[in-house]
């Protein structure tokens, strides 16, 4: 998945540089370590003007527990680490940063009821265990004429941040949603004042997921964060009540949504590995892809397993001599998906990133959901080897026959078409959905092909289903001249983009929408690798142009469009920002519509935003 690459802004060397007095100098760090992605328009990584809107603690944070972490702690010393923080933000470094909380609720009793999941609510990922992304019209709470009278209700700003991607989840009125710097917040969804925050140890990109453990216990949050750590907080206090490492491989990190089945918890592992592939001297590669199985109430291990086996063993190749580990692999970027009927669980994999290839990459496996064997798998494309060396100039990790790192990264969707035939769906960056039989060891029924493909190409982050048409967005997006990573990289305004309605049956197109327009704006391509929402009578998509469209499901007119590139008064008293949509889409609950606005990577407009739209009253 693309998301693989997220943060790889740090060149790998070994060399100390300090200033004359011995203390370090975060200018000479920055420039040794750091400037040749930052100032080269690298990929993922902030430009200058997005490093200075962010906290020190954020950057010491990435550089010691989040994104950046094998990076920022092999190359770099505590203070090298605290004096570039403080260099390219132009901040003084405060270890007990904290957002400044100046919205705080009401002291007030929740759950508010004794079944707080019977109200209007949208947990986890996909809404409903077998990620669907359909909001019923009863949790909804809104129709077609609605949607078309949407206008914003209100705002929150992430303090500190240039990046808005973990989704919200609401259970009973309470939002809960992470940020890139670790708060996980509880707000109000009515209003968006603030319950309580919780301080992980990085990034928290997923969903949230909140479950009742015991009878007559509070709910837990349960979440991970991109070093790899789970997480179980008391939903109504945000007390921690356990935090365990998941996967202990250095470059492991948790981005799927999590979710529970026979009573364990379901924990998808992905990885940065390959990212980290792109400095010559780094021996690649050791990860797998994995689900653990936790105990909801300690986080003790259950089961763990792979997405491939055997583990990876000491190789040399053949032409060059080089060392290198395989198999590797096979990340599970979203969450399982769970079968009511049989006792199985689903999730697609990503690509090797070096060989042997395997026939699990790429793939969607079928999972015992007691121990985890494999029951089948159908792989999406074989041969898929890739790592970030291909896309540099120093190409001495990349594989041989490469690529084209066309991951199958969004969660599989389980659909029942009510007349005895089931689907199992999943999208890849191929461009191509795919409809597997769940109940005839996932047979293929049908192949459609909605998008060209390529890194960031194809079928992103997700789709959505009411039952019958399955909503499929294309990102497809590029950069100008065709650049990967290089000198000031731009997103080509003009290619990317588009919404296909498929029939669920046959796989056939029902409409298509075209993309939106990049005219006249700066930063902008109409690539929609953001996941799809749907409602009745609506599919909402957005683009890293920063505008989020709601379509007719019926003809894929456009009911409703909002451009969220702007600055916005917050309830919450911070500045606030919006830019590119990607990652999270929309979640549709009692009325309200909320979705995050602001993504820096990829040359998009950064941003901190979560919105929340009501209709005209």
């Amino acid at each position: 998945m693309y998301r693989k690459l997220a943060g790889f802004a740090l060149l790998i060397t070994a060399t100390t540089v300090t200033a004359a007095a011995g203390e370090p100098d975060g200018a000479a760090v920055y420039d040794q370590h750091c400037a040749t992605c930052h100032e080269g328009g690298a990929a993922r990584a902030p430009n200058a003007e997005t490093l200075r809107a962010m906290e020190p603690v954020a950057v010491v944070r990435a550089l010691e527990t989040g994104v950046m972490r094998v990076v920022g702690t092999f190359a770099l010393s505590g203070p090298q680490r605290v004096a570039v923080a403080e260099y390219v933000t132009g901040k003084p470094y405060d270890a007990n940063w904290q957002p400044t909380i100046t919205n705080r609720c009401a002291p007030t009793t929740w759950p508010t009821s004794a079944d707080p999941y019977a109200a209007p609510h949208w947990n986890g990922w996909g809404v409903d265990p077998q990620n669907t992304r359909f909001q019923p019209a009863a949790m909804a709470g809104l129709d077609k004429a609605g949607v078309a009278q949407l206008e914003l209700a209100w705002a929150f700003a992430f303090p500190g941040e240039t990046l808005a991607e973990a989704p919200p989840t609401i259970v009973d009125g309470r939002l809960f949603v992470g940020s890139r710097s670790g708060t996980v917040y509880a707000l109000d969804a009515k209003t968006g004042c603030t319950h309580w925050t919780f301080q992980a140890g990085s990034a928290v990109k997923g969903a949230i997921l909140v479950a009742t453990v015991h009878d007559g216990e509070t709910p837990t949050a349960f979440f991970g964060d991109i070093g790899g750590r789970a997480y179980a907080v008391d939903a109504v206090t945000g007390a921690q009540r356990w935090a365990i490492v998941a996967d202990d491989h250095p470059a492991a990190r948790l981005t799927g949504g999590f979710q529970i089945a026979d009573g364990n918890l379901l924990v998808p592992v992905s990885s940065l590995e390959e990212g980290l592939a792109a400095d010559p001297a780094y021996v690649c590669c050791t990860f797998r892809g994995a689900v653990v199985a936790l105990d909801p109430a300690t986080g003790a291990q259950r089961w763990k397993r792979h997405s491939i086996e055997p583990a990876p063993s000491e190789q040399v190749d053949a032409k060059s001599g080089r060392k290198r580990f395989g198999p590797n692999g096979g990340a599970i970027w979203a969450a399982p998906t769970i079968d009511p009927r049989l006792p199985l669980l689903y999730v697609a994999t990503g690509d090797n990133y070096s060989h042997p290839a395997t026939a699990t990459s790429d793939a969607i496996l079928a999972m015992s959901r007691s121990d985890g064997t494999v029951a089948w798998s159908y792989q999406g494309l074989a041969g898929d080897a890739w790592n970030v060396a291909c896309s540099l100039p120093d190409k001495s990790n990349c594989p041989d026959d490469e690529g084209p790192d066309h991951d199958m990264g969004s969660a599989p969707i389980l659909v029942d078409l009510g007349n005895g035939q089931r689907v199992l769906l999943g999208g890849q960056k191929t461009g191509v959905m795919h409809a597997l039989d769940p109940d005839r060891g996932g047979a293929v029924l049908w192949k459609t092909r909605v998008g060209k493909g390529g890194i960031l190409g194809g079928i992103e982050w997700g789709s959505a289903t009411d039952g019958e048409t399955i909503y499929v967005a294309v990102s497809d997006a590029r950069w100008a001249e065709g650049r990967f990573f290089g000198d000031k990289v731009a997103l080509d305004p003009v290619h990317g983009g588009g919404l296909f309605a498929l029939n669920v049956a046959d796989g056939k197109v029902r409409w298509q929408a075209a993309p939106g327009s990049c005219a006249g704006r700066e930063r902008c391509s109409p690539a929609q690798s953001a996941a799809v929402t749907a409602i009745p009578g609506v599919v909402f998509s957005g683009a890293m142009s920063g505008v989020m469209r709601a379509f007719d499901t019926v003809d894929g007119k456009v009911l409703w469009e909002y451009d969220s590139v702007r600055d916005y008064d917050t309830v919450n008293g911070v500045a606030g920002r919006g830019g590119a949509i990607d990652q999270s889409g929309v979640v549709v609950v009692d009325g309200i519509v909320y979705m995050n606005s602001g993504y820096a990577n990829w040359g998009g407009h950064p941003g901190n935003v979560l919105l929340a739209f009501a209709p005209k009253k």
